[in-house]
C-alpha cells in the first residue's frame, strides 16, 4: 500500500501556483484582479494550499448537532401539546419562549428532562423567585435558561426593571445552572458582519465574567444567528470557539467543557415575497450551522415573518433539519471542516480580526460602557448600512425579491403578522440596537402598489 498513483506525480507549491497565475494573467495585476477584500476585513485569495493550514485544535461538541423547536407559551396546556408532539416527530430539544410565569408542572408533562432531549428556557421577563423554583423543578443539566439582561438593554435600550435591580436578581439566577445567555443574535439581525459579532459576543460575555469573576464561566452559552455568506458562517462560529477558550485562559481557567451554542438562521435575509424562497436560505444557513460545530439548531419557518406559529411552517422547518441529518449525511458532521484550507484561513482572519475590535473596546471601557455611549450602536449601522446599499444596488441578491421578482406574486391580504419594524414610541436609557431586514423597505413599496 506505498505505492498510491499520486505519488508519482510531484507536489505544486503555492508559489509555482501564483507565477502560472501570473502569466494567465497577461499583465493583469495578481492582488487588484484576484483578491478579494470583505467588509469583514477578511482577503480571499483565489487558491488556497497546505501552506495556508493553521492546525488550530478546536474543541468540538462530541455531541450530533439537537434538532429544537421554538415554543412560544401563551397557554402552557397548548404549549406542552406542542413540544410533546414535535419531540414525538423527531425533534430532540425544545425552546420555550415565555412571557411570563407559567405552571411549570403542566407544561412539562409527559416530557421526561433527565433523557436524551435538552430544553431551553427564553426569559422575557426577569424573576429571580420563578426561574429558582423552575430550576428546583426540572434539576437538569440538560435545561438552559435564557437570561441576559445586557442583551435585553441593547435590544430594548431599557432594564428589564433597573440596573441595580437587574444585577440583583441576576446574582440570585446565576446559582443555578446554565443561567446566563449571551444573544448574539441580536448582531447579526442587526446588520453586524462577521468580525463584529464575534467581538461583541465575546465583549458582552466579558461583562458578566468581570462582574461574576471566573465562577460564572460555565454557567454561560451562547446564541447565534447565522446568515447566507457559507464558508463565513461555519468560520464564525469555529472562530468564536477559539476566542472564546482564549479568554477564559486569560481568567485562569483550563480544560472547561467548550461553548455550548444554539443556533438559528438569520432574520435580516428573509422575505415577504417569493416566500419559499426562505426554506432554501434557511437551509443553507442550518448546514452552516452544523458544520461550524453548534450544539443545537432550531430552525425557523418559511413564514415566520409574516405567518402566525402554523403546524405546516413548523412541520417543514423541522423536516428541514431532518432530512439534514438523517438523508443528506449530516449526522456527526461537527468535524467535517477539520483541515480544509479555505475555512481554517477564514477562521484564523476572523478570530484575529475580532480579537483586535474586542481589545479596543476593553480599552474604550468596556461593552457596556460603549454600549451607554451608542459606539456599538453606530458601528453595526455602518455595516449594516453598507450591506443595505449592496442590496438596494443588487449587487446583494436575493432572489424573487430585487431580483427576478414575480410580478403577479399577492402579499396584502397574507399579513397575519407586521413583518416590518415597529415604530416605538417608550422612552428608553440608551439607543436600542434594531434589528432590521434588508427587503423592508422595497417590499413596503411592492405592497403599497398591489
Amino acid at each position: 500500500m506505498n505505492n498510491f498513483l499520486f505519488d508519482e506525480f510531484e507536489g505544486v507549491s503555492e508559489k509555482a501556483w501564483k507565477q502560472k497565475i501570473q502569466v494567465d494573467l497577461k499583465g493583469l495585476d495578481y492582488n487588484e484582479t484576484l483578491l478579494w477584500h470583505t467588509n469583514e476585513g477578511i482577503t480571499v485569495k483565489p487558491f488556497y494550499s497546505k501552506e495556508d493550514q493553521t492546525h488550530q485544535h478546536l474543541q468540538l461538541p462530541e455531541n450530533d448537532f439537537f434538532i429544537c423547536e421554538t415554543v412560544f407559551v401563551d397557554d402552557v396546556n397548548i404549549a406542552n401539546k406542542l413540544a410533546v408532539d414535535a419531540l414525538n416527530r423527531g425533534a430532540n430539544a425544545i425552546e420555550f419562549v415565555v412571557d411570563k410565569t407559567f405552571d411549570i408542572d403542566v407544561l412539562l408533562v409527559n416530557i421526561d428532562i433527565n433523557s436524551n432531549i435538552r430544553i431551553y428556557f427564553k426569559f422575557n421577563f426577569l424573576d429571580a423567585d420563578f426561574i429558582e423554583k423552575l430550576s428546583k423543578a426540572t434539576n437538569s443539566s440538560n435545561c438552559y435558561f435564557n437570561i441576559d439582561i445586557i442583551g435585553n438593554l441593547a435590544k430594548t435600550g431599557n432594564w428589564f426593571t433597573n440596573l441595580k435591580s437587574d444585577h440583583e436578581k441576576l446574582e440570585k439566577i446565576v446559582t443555578q445552572n446554565n443561567s446566563i445567555a449571551i444573544n448574539a443574535s441580536i448582531y447579526q439581525n442587526a446588520g453586524a458582519n462577521c468580525t463584529q459579532q464575534l467581538a461583541y459576543t465575546l465583549a458582552h460575555a466579558n461583562e458578566y465574567l468581570n462582574h461574576f469573576e471566573r465562577n460564572i464561566a460555565d454557567k454561560i452559552h451562547f446564541n447565534f444567528s447565522v446568515g447566507s455568506n457559507y464558508f463565513f458562517e461555519i468560520a464564525k462560529l469555529r472562530a468564536f470557539r477559539i476566542l472564546w477558550n482564549a479568554l477564559l485562559k486569560e481568567y485562569g481557567i483550563e480544560n472547561k467543557e467548550d461553548a455550548h451554542i444554539f443556533t438559528q438562521p438569520s432574520l435580516r435575509n428573509k422575505t415577504l415575497y417569493d416566500y419559499n424562497v426562505n426554506m432554501l436560505r434557511t437551509t443553507s444557513e442550518s448546514m452552516s450551522a452544523v458544520l461550524g460545530g453548534t450544539n443545537t439548531v432550531s430552525n425557523i419557518s418559511y413564514d415566520e415573518i409574516f405567518h402566525k406559529s402554523n403546524e405546516f411552517g413548523e412541520r417543514i422547518s423541522r423536516n428541514q433539519l431532518l432530512v439534514l441529518k438523517e438523508e443528506s449525511g449530516f449526522e456527526n458532521a461537527q468535524h467535517f471542516a477539520d483541515g480544509s484550507y479555505y475555512i481554517e484561513s477564514i477562521t484564523q482572519q476572523l478570530a484575529e480580526n475580532a480579537l483586535e475590535i474586542f481589545k479596543q473596546i476593553e480599552q474604550g471601557g468596556g461593552f457596556l460602557k460603549q454600549l451607554k455611549e451608542g459606539i456599538i450602536q453606530r458601528k453595526i449601522e455602518e455595516s449594516a448600512q453598507k450591506e443595505q446599499e449592496l442590496f438596494d444596488n443588487g449587487n446583494l441578491v436575493l432572489l424573487g425579491t430585487n431580483k427576478i421578482q414575480n410580478d403577479k406574486d399577492q402579499m396584502k391580504n397574507d399579513l397575519e403578522l407586521f413583518p416590518f419594524v415597529k415604530k416605538r414610541s417608550e422612552k428608553t436609557l440608551i439607543q436600542p440596537i434594531i434589528q432590521k431586514r434588508l427587503a423592508e423597505k422595497l417590499e413596503q413599496q411592492r405592497l403599497d402598489n398591489e
